[in-house]
């Protein structure tokens, strides 16, 4: 009985593996053109994440966190922010743990991220900051609300690439092109380069002598390629 189903065995693997070589036979013996499409795309960012940090030791001792936090929020809603629905709190500190060992003064810091959605405002709450003496200010990351969307759109425009391109060649020896035969999604490449140093201010050096400083403001550069192969008729 064993021997049976060994036998059963080894001749299913053998009729699969002639079944795979068959079709690896077919596709090979197929004429096609095989291309390369790739489509680029460059989007403005409608989510701008601000990190921005209080230290009481930057103004000496001489203001509380409290009161540089209450000066900060009259400054952001003056520059057009709803503190409810873009700010919170990341992080919350104090040097506590040293002031016991060495008697020094107890100092706090707190971290901020603050959610934007056009440079305008950003000007607009670096302007305000800077009125207050508030720049310990840099951009986290930027984003897209719709980030998935563009993806699909480069990924379908890089097919359309493809495809264009092979109509094209085919056209110049005569033939035409026919169903894909193959196709390989190659990597999703979403370049969003930002540092601190991103955003640029142009102008004067003093933010609060400007009414809106004009940025310039990098775009998230989204780019995808797909390996095609299609029949040639």
């Amino acid at each position: 009985m064993k021997r049976i189903i060994v036998i059963v065995i080894v001749f299913a693997m053998f009729i699969g593996f002639n079944l795979s070589a068959q079709a690896q036979k077919n596709f090979i013996d197929q004429n096609y053109i095989e291309v390369k499409g790739v489509a680029k795309l460059e989007i403005a960012p409608n989510e701008i994440f601000v990190n921005i940090v209080l230290d009481e030791k930057d103004t000496k001792n001489k203001e509380s966190i409290e009161q540089l936090e209450q000066k900060m929020f009259i400054a952001l809603e003056k520059a057009g922010v709803n503190l409810e629905k873009q700010l919170s709190v990341s992080d919350f500190s104090s040097n506590l743990k040293f002031h016991f060992f060495k008697g020094s003064n107890v100092l706090k810091a707190k971290k901020y991220e603050l959610l934007l959605h056009d440079s305008h405002t950003l000007a607009q709450v670096y302007v305000e900051l800077e009125k207050i003496k508030i720049s310990n200010i840099n951009i986290l990351r930027v984003d897209h609300s719709e980030i998935e969307k563009y993806r699909q759109q480069v990924k379908v425009n890089a097919i359309k690439a493809g495809k264009e391109k092979a109509e094209a060649l085919t056209e110049a020896i005569g033939q035409k092109v026919g169903k894909a035969i193959y196709i390989n999604e190659n990597a999703t490449h979403y370049r969003n380069d930002y540092a601190n140093t991103a955003i640029r201010i142009r102008g004067t050096s003093s933010l609060a002598k400007m009414k809106t400083p004009d940025l310039d403001f990098q775009k998230i550069k989204l780019e995808y390629s797909v390996q095609l192969r299609f029949e040639l008729l």
